[in-house]
């Protein structure tokens, strides 16, 4: 995929690593293959699509931004492999800002709840209507909120590096 973006184009400004895997891991039944598949999705196609994407990036001034999840530091219970990878995105968001800066700026977003899995049962709505009860802003968190906080990061955050935002409504400052 690298290979062929580089071909269309030379230059690459923005690289916004979204793609994401979850489910429910609960340690006593996971198996190598869905943890292998977590890691996969959430940190080693994003690894692997920035080293791919180099050549394009190292243009100067290019930023990319990676989407993490408030679970990679509040862990959610039974999704232990998903929360590891996360975990392991933001501490790539960290590194690669010290060693590609200054060329390229290394960003992440943490959501919390934006929009509820689909197909997953892990949220009941009782368990929906007591999360966002619980939040600050008293409100789920729209797909608008994480795309203005990339454009934000992209085009007008020159000096900011190696930094994770959570955007979450306020969850994580309560318990």
């Amino acid at each position: 995929m690298a290979a062929a973006l580089l071909a269309q184009y030379s230059v690459i400004d923005l690289l916004v690593n979204n793609a994401s895997g979850f489910a429910s891991t609960p340690i006593e039944k996971c198996t190598p293959a869905q943890f292998e598949s977590m890691l996969a999705c959430n940190l080693r196609a994003p690894y692997f699509l920035i080293q791919g994407l180099l050549p394009g990036l190292r243009s100067g001034g290019a930023s990319i931004i990676n989407i993490l999840d408030v679970h990679a530091t509040r862990p959610l219970r039974h999704f232990n492999a998903y929360g590891a990878a996360k975990a392991g995105l933001a501490s790539l968001t960290r590194s690669l800002a010290v060693e590609l800066g200054p060329d390229i700026r290394v960003n992440g977003i943490a959501p919390g709840a934006i929009l509820w899995p689909e197909g997953n049962d892990s949220y009941d709505t009782s368990s929906r209507d007591n999360l966002v009860a619980s939040t600050p802003l008293q409100r789920l968190g729209e797909p608008i909120d994480i795309a203005r906080t990339v454009a934000f990061l992209a085009s007008d955050a020159p000096f900011i590096t190696g930094a994770v935002i959570v955007v979450d409504g306020g969850r994580s400052l309560v318990s």
